[in-house]
């Protein structure tokens, strides 16, 4: 079996401060981005990695979703609880002080973990937790 993984979604708020965030501050590429019904997905990824992308979507467009699973999701999402994304890069510290320049809500400097990885967390604008990794 050859599986690979293509594109996972994240949830956004809003898509001026989604692109800053993935876009400038992490440096990846804009692969898409649409509009549609009033509502914005942007797909970005890596440079040099065109076969994984983030798929940005509005929460409000999932599908079948009630009036207080909405609610639940929103508050989720302003507490930080919603969505995680985990990344990789061979310069932890370079990697934090580009993230750290920009508007970034921090939410633990680079570390050694107890679990045998040194790690960052930072909050994109709608919340996601995103962690990441030093590899050597």
């Amino acid at each position: 079996m050859d599986i690979t993984i293509h594109s996972s979604f994240l949830p956004h708020t809003d898509p001026a401060a989604t692109l800053v965030f993935y876009r400038d501050t992490l440096g990846f590429e804009v692969r898409n981005d649409v509009e549609y019904g009033g509502m914005h997905w942007i797909t970005v990824g890596p440079a040099g990695q065109p076969g994984t992308s983030i798929v940005l979507y509005p929460p409000a467009a999932t599908p079948g979703l009630s009036d207080m699973e909405r609610r639940t999701i929103a508050e989720m999402m302003a507490k930080g609880t919603y969505a995680t994304l985990l990344l990789a890069t061979p310069d932890l510290d370079g990697t934090f002080a580009r993230v750290q320049s920009g508007a970034t809500d921090v939410v633990q400097e680079p570390t050694m973990q107890p679990y045998g990885v040194r790690d960052c967390a930072v909050r994109d604008p709608a919340g996601n937790l995103i962690r990441i990794q030093e590899v050597r």
